[in-house]
């Protein structure tokens, strides 16, 4: 007769199975696997590719223009000669640098200025309210290329820019979120130990609303790499001899009726990273993107 096969137990002699799988909340799809992938990657491009860059971003390295994938040029090269692979390493560290500095700066003036209103309320909540619905109100596209007309293109007046743009929505939502928490019985507990302001939007707030915060986070990275490459687009984003993925499109549109990969790889580098960042956030776990205990 066999032995049975011993078993773990709880400290209460309960049995417990080594191999049951963790609750479904905590884990990632394969979807959301394959974004976090995508992201990470462009991530360590902009922070080491361009070190890895076979040409120099600005040079000239082929006498035809507009030139096809080859075992020498593996994008291609521009409507100058120059080689597309190293100008897409050069042009992430732009892309990917300028949208996260500007979502950054957008998302924690607008989570600080949100939770700041849902626990002070009375006017100081109506009055910014107010004055941040009313700048929600201008188009986005329209008033970056206002103000980059009007102060001129550099890479600190762009992030300023974007920042400036989706402040008022980051307010918003952070704003909902906070004024929904702060009614729970465990803030008014804290309100009622003497807590200050500081304490209960640190300590009792935030902690509660950062997932959802964080996943609007990334949904506005995405529209802030979208503004950027229309900016660029335009030719009122970051300035030649620099570029960034928009303006590689912009440079090389002329080619896109011959089918360049000049202008096909800077497009797919654009779609690849805002892609993964959605595929990302929609595939978030639910103990992530919904915490609210």
């Amino acid at each position: 007769m066999m032995a049975d096969t011993p078993s773990s137990t709880t400290p209460k002699g309960t049995t417990r199975d080594r191999t049951a799988p963790k609750g479904p909340g905590w884990r990632f799809n394969w979807v959301g696997r394959i974004g976090l992938v995508i992201i990470l990657f462009w991530g360590l491009v902009a922070l080491v590719g361009p070190a890895f860059a076979p040409y120099p971003p600005g040079e000239i390295v082929d006498w035809d223009y507009f030139g096809p994938v080859t075992g020498k040029f593996w994008m291609g090269t521009d409507y100058l000669g120059r080689d597309i692979l190293s100008r897409i390493l050069m042009g992430a560290r732009y892309t990917v640098g300028i949208a996260l500095a500007g979502v950054t700066l957008a998302c924690s003036l607008g989570v600080i200025l949100g939770m700041m209103a849902a626990v002070a309320g009375g006017w100081f909540d109506m009055i910014l309210s107010r004055l941040l619905d009313a700048f929600n109100g201008i188009p986005s596209l329209l008033f970056g290329l206002v103000v980059v007309a009007a102060v001129g293109s550099s890479i600190p007046v762009l992030v300023l820019t974007l920042a400036a743009i989706y402040m008022p929505g980051s307010y918003r939502f952070a704003r909902a979120l906070a004024v929904n928490v702060n009614t729970m019985d465990f803030v008014t507990v804290a309100r009622a130990r003497g807590e200050s302001t500081p304490y209960l939007i640190l300590r009792e707030i935030l902690p509660n609303i950062l997932g959802p915060v964080l996943a609007d986070l990334g949904l506005r990275f995405v529209f802030i790499v979208l503004v950027l490459s229309g900016l660029s687009f335009l030719g009122l984003g970051v300035q030649p001899p620099n570029a960034d993925w928009g303006a590689l499109v912009r440079e090389n549109i002329e080619g896109l009726s011959l089918g360049a990969p000049a202008v096909i790889f800077p497009s797919i580098a654009i779609a690849s990273l805002t892609i993964s960042v959605n595929m990302f956030i929609d595939n978030l776990p639910s103990k992530i993107r919904d915490r609210s205990e």
